[in-house]
């Protein structure tokens, strides 16, 4: 399918498009200001961008109120279904946030509910006891989002709320055109829900992509014939920017042995799940990195580990980000887009990925490792390609069960001789390819 050989650029349109964090209702056409990036996303070699929340909220975009208007603060539908639009012509799709775990407490079906309690004919779009009493003092509790009484959380085993929902896909998919989804929380979201999701989408659209935030755990349980297409991987995220940090390419090594190797009992062979080392809920890896020269190193592992990469907006030149109380520090306003080395470095980084095929479908095995360097290769039926990373001050040399000429992908397709051994230079990368 056509996201197995994509890269994802993330975007958070609220941040990123200056507007107000807390819903003021005047109307402002600030998703325009995206049109404006797309020639230099599509320059850089973008394949799809994901928006995270664009529709009506109190806040940060995950307290939805109106699933089928644009938020007052970006603009309007006729502004998405332009963006979207301008983004196909260039040959970017477009995919959405779906945030179906949770709504706001001004959504609609919930005011009726808070108005007319047992009467409300929405009483079992959600999970209320109208026995107790909250911090907001409506005489009734409901569940929620991880004890957040701000987010609503929805009873997805409500065929009511399961029919509205999918309708809102369709409707989505009829006025924006969009090609797929991130579902928001997938881990909370109930199993029968995802299935009759994947059902009802892949009818509509047999391309459409749906990705599921996940964090731990088997990734298998969400990522299925059945059900998504892909999860967050978490746990290569961690693995990544902490075998950076502490110069342990064991622990990063091991995640990818452990997903994709080549035994039997190795858990997504074959599978492409969606890599990153930032995004709009972390801090940005150019704040997270202890050695910041190490940015183009942890960008070329995401662009050759198997998977799914993808880009927070503002951090392909190192944008950098600390969390704060709200996460705004996280998804800030950008005006314009910014290029430089990193930027430059990333872009070849793109080619590489797209060129490659193994790079897309190739099986992994580790090849040689040290505390500080490493050597992992992607193999299908055309191609061998060998990524070489060295984390230390001086060149390491590592021996390998290969004798013969490689190009080097990264400088300019340059014969290397091996013989039994590879030098990596000083804080450098390699990318290696041979044809079978």
């Amino acid at each position: 399918m056509w996201f197995e050989s994509s890269v994802f650029y993330q975007i958070y349109p609220l941040g990123a498009c200056g507007a107000p964090f807390e819903n003021d209702h005047q109307p402002a056409h600030r998703l325009e200001r995206l049109f404006s990036w797309i020639p230099a996303l599509n320059e850089l070699g973008i394949d799809c961008i994901l928006l995270n929340p664009v529709f009506e909220s109190i806040s940060h975009g995950y307290d939805t109120t109106d699933y089928r208007q644009v938020d007052t603060r970006l603009g309007d539908n006729d502004d998405l279904a332009g963006f979207v639009s301008h983004c196909h012509r260039a040959g970017i799709r477009v995919i959405l946030d779906g945030v179906f775990n949770h709504v706001g407490r001004e959504f609609a079906p919930f005011l009726d509910v808070l108005k007319n309690r047992e009467a409300s004919p929405y009483k079992d779009w959600f999970m209320i006891d109208f026995y107790a009493d909250n911090n907001y003092g409506d005489h009734l509790s409901y569940q929620n989002w991880e004890g957040n009484n701000n987010l609503v959380k929805l009873n997805l085993n409500n065929p009511d709320v399961v029919h509205y929902l999918l309708e809102t896909v369709k409707y989505w998919i009829d006025t924006f055109d969009i090609d797929g989804l991130r579902l928001d929380v997938a881990y909370c979201l109930a199993p029968d829900f995802l299935r009759a999701l994947h059902t009802y989408a892949k009818q509509l659209c047999p391309g459409f992509f749906l990705m599921g935030e996940t964090l731990h755990g088997d990734y298998n349980q969400w990522m299925n014939e059945q059900m998504l297409d892909s999860c967050t991987n978490y746990e290569c995220y961690k693995g990544l920017y902490s075998s950076f940090n502490t110069c342990n390419f064991f622990e990063i090594l091991y995640s990818f042995n452990r997903q994709f190797g080549n035994e039997q009992w190795c858990l997504y062979r074959g599978k492409h799940l969606f890599n990153f080392v930032d995004n709009h809920d972390v801090e940005r890896i150019a704040s997270i990195l202890n050695v910041k020269t190490n940015l183009p190193l942890i960008y070329t592992m995401l662009m050759t580990m198997p998977g799914i990469p993808c880009i927070y907006y503002g951090s392909e030149w190192g944008m950098e980000g600390k969390k704060n109380a709200d996460d705004t520090t996280l998804r800030p306003e950008v005006k314009d887009l910014q290029r430089n080395e990193l930027t430059d470095t990333i872009r070849k980084l793109i080619d590489i990925h797209h060129q490659e095929s193994a790079l897309i479908d190739g099986s992994y095995a580790q090849v040689a490792l040290t505390n500080t360097a490493c050597i992992y290769a992607r193999e299908n039926e055309k191609e061998v390609i060998w990524t070489c990373v060295n984390l230390d001050e001086q060149p390491a040399v590592l021996g390998v069960n290969y004798a013969g000429t490689m190009i080097d992908l990264l400088h300019e397709n340059e014969d290397v001789l091996i013989r039994n051994q590879i030098t990596i230079d000083a804080r450098s990368a390699r990318i290696l390819k041979r044809e079978k």
